[in-house]
């Protein structure tokens, strides 16, 4: 390809040095790209024109940034990628009709160089949105109570891997670094090579993470992973030809010429834009939102002095009193009250799994799932209390089970004990005793003395 500069003010000539199938296999990946990066779907600027751009929150930027076009009700699927290809494939054939008939000269240096910008400004926002969440540690909170006495086996691959990051936010805050530093060298022209080359190798991990564990975010991530490739297969000629063969090595240095000083404003004022809103201020409200609200919990307090673990002393079901059982569907083995306004049941009751497992960020406490997303053998009640008449209306939170609802009434005899009492949405009385357990918990225990100093449970 020749090195050219580039007038705007002027017509462009067209391309010089590129072979046919060169211009065939560019004019499909200039329609493809176009077509997946550019917000073309309508409901994007339905979702744009909602936001509250006076209260301006974290969430609403991430949800920005994630967009992707979707022919298909719910999460995008590769099945959509199949009419990207076919958008991209009839665009190759009318473009190359055109071009022979020579109706038009194709300046295909200029071209490529505005496709490459569009793709990295596009990668760094999706690595800013994702990074920010991880480095101040949001993406993959600690273990909730609930979630650490739920038996290992009953968890998805996806929740495990989850848990196991949010154990150590060092480590996740350091995958978050990677992914700013990486977005940064995106938006400097000279580093996107650098920048993609990390992308290639962290993204493409995530990508295989993703398929392993069962997670929600594949078909997104290998869209990043494709983007990154398509960057970084731009200096791979000149980089075989030096590191491989030793040869004298000339760089791509392709730029166009901004002769108008309002071109040249322009170009500044939109790269600071992307710094400014999704760096800065995004970075600034994921600050403050790992100090006050982080997302994957509610935010709504729970039932004052009741948190923890509380195994069921007694069990009354329609006036019938059963003993405690494993096997049991019905009566309950024990109940924890999280310090949010979150009560879970472990019985034996099945539990239709909720595995969403896509990142999305809530501002509602009845979005938030993660704390029941990819779990078994325990039920997620939210819960309004009554503190004036000591009652408790509780709502399951599991998408599958959301006709599910009580309304019990509950006594504090003592700090350790809490009786329960009412009926469900069909009629069937409950009488529950708890009995508090007062358990150590070893994050909790190393987060107070450290990992150094011997712990006893």
């Amino acid at each position: 390809m020749t090195t050219a500069t580039y007038n705007p003010a002027h017509t462009p000539p067209a391309s010089t040095g590129w072979k046919a199938y060169q211009k065939i296999l560019f004019r499909f990946f200039f329609i493809y790209f176009l077509v997946q990066v550019l917000p073309l779907d309508w409901k994007f600027y339905r979702d744009l024109f909602a936001i509250n751009w006076l209260h301006l929150q974290y969430a609403d930027i991430f949800n920005i940034a994630h967009y992707t076009p979707s022919f298909f009700a719910g999460q995008t699927r590769f099945a959509d990628w199949a009419i990207f290809l076919g958008i991209a494939a009839a665009g190759t054939v009318i473009w190359s009709y055109l071009d022979k008939k020579n109706q038009y000269s194709t300046n295909y240096d200029a071209l490529y160089y505005w496709l490459r910008v569009l793709l990295r400004y596009r990668l760094a926002i999706a690595l800013l949105a994702y990074g920010f969440i991880k480095f101040f540690p949001l993406q993959s909170p600690p273990p909730s109570l609930s979630n650490l006495n739920t038996p290992y086996g009953d968890f998805t691959e996806w929740k495990l891997f989850s848990l196991s990051l949010g154990i150590v936010p060092g480590y996740e805050t350091f995958l978050g670094l990677v992914e700013i530093i990486a977005a940064l060298l995106l938006l400097y022209r000279k580093t996107t090579t650098l920048g993609a080359f990390i992308v290639l190798a962290f993204t493409g991990n995530v990508f295989m993470s993703n398929l392993a564990y069962g997670g929600g975010e594949a078909v997104y991530s290998f869209y990043l992973v494709l983007i990154a490739l398509f960057l970084f297969a731009y200096d791979v000629p000149k980089l075989t030809n030096l590191l491989a063969f030793g040869r004298p090595t000339a760089p791509n240095n392709y730029r166009p010429s901004f002769t108008r000083p309002r071109l040249r404003y322009a170009r500044l004022a939109l790269k600071a834009f992307v710094v400014l809103f999704f760096g800065v201020i995004y970075g600034a409200q994921t600050y403050a939102a790992i100090q006050h609200d982080p997302y994957q919990y509610p935010a709504a307090p729970g039932l004052a002095g009741a948190q923890g673990l509380y195994n069921v002393r007694e069990f009354r079901y329609n006036h019938q009193t059963l003993p405690y059982s494993d096997i049991d569907p019905v009566r309950w083995q024990d109940v924890v009250f999280e310090k949010w306004n979150t009560l879970s049941i472990r019985s034996n009751r099945p539990v239709v799994i909720d595995s969403t497992n896509v990142d999305s960020i809530y501002t509602a406490d009845e979005d938030r799932s993660f704390e029941l997303q990819g779990s078994a053998a325990r039920h997620y009640y939210s819960y309004q209390a009554d503190t004036v008449h000591q009652l408790l209306v509780l709502q399951n939170r599991n998408p599958h089970h959301r006709t599910e609802q009580w309304l019990l009434h509950y006594e504090r005899p003592n700090d350790s004990t809490l009786i329960l009492s009412g009926a469900n949405q069909a009629k069937d009385s409950v009488y529950v005793v708890l009995d508090r357990v007062h358990k150590k918990y070893l994050l909790e225990e190393v987060t107070k003395k450290g990992r150094s100093r011997s712990i006893k449970l």
